[in-house]
């Protein structure tokens, strides 16, 4: 079964733009539907009862809301390294492509320093730490060695892995 993926929105909407923006650089169809904020459809009532705001994306059926909520499910719905461990062929070799091509992105801007922010473990890294978890899966299904292709990442997420915090909530990346 195909992926559906509906858009409820208005077209001034920035928090929209942000949510089509995201749709688009994935390269996901979806069905844009246009909303009246005056009156509001029954769809829109529907899929977000409390606030009965706009985005609201639509995925096989079920509701997310709430701009930056959505752009963070597409990124991890819609993510590369899904693509490594689902596909075969050229399909996989170019998704390990991507993959790599998106991650020496990262090292470049790692540079030299310790943490993305300097010297000290901040956001940024607390949002990409959690990546880790998966890098096993990814080496083994797609025949790979994400130390061999990005050892700054590596390097780096061995400094998060000291910080008490990330070494307790990771778990084992054989268990992903």
């Amino acid at each position: 079964m195909a992926d559906e993926v509906v858009l409820l929105d208005f077209w001034p909407s920035m928090f929209g733009m942000r949510v089509r923006i995201a749709l688009a650089e994935k390269g996901i169809k979806y069905e844009y539907k246009e909303e009246d904020l005056k009156n509001k459809s029954p769809l829109l009532l529907q899929m977000n009862p409390i606030h009965k705001k706009i985005p609201v994306l639509i995925h096989n059926g079920k509701p997310v809301c709430e701009s930056l909520i959505i752009v963070q499910y597409i990124d991890e719905v819609y993510v590369v390294s899904r693509k490594v461990w689902t596909t075969k062929g050229e399909e996989m070799e170019a998704a390990k492509k991507e993959f790599f091509e998106n991650y020496k992105i990262l090292e470049g801007e790692l540079g030299d320093k310790p943490y993305f922010g300097g010297e000290t473990f901040g956001y940024v890294d607390l949002a990409l730490v959690t990546c880790y978890s998966w890098f096993y899966a990814v080496e083994t299904s797609g025949e790979c060695s994400i130390e061999a292709e990005c050892p700054k990442i590596i390097a780096w997420v061995k400094r998060c892995l000291q910080k008490e915090s990330v070494a307790k909530t990771l778990p084992d990346q054989k268990k992903v």
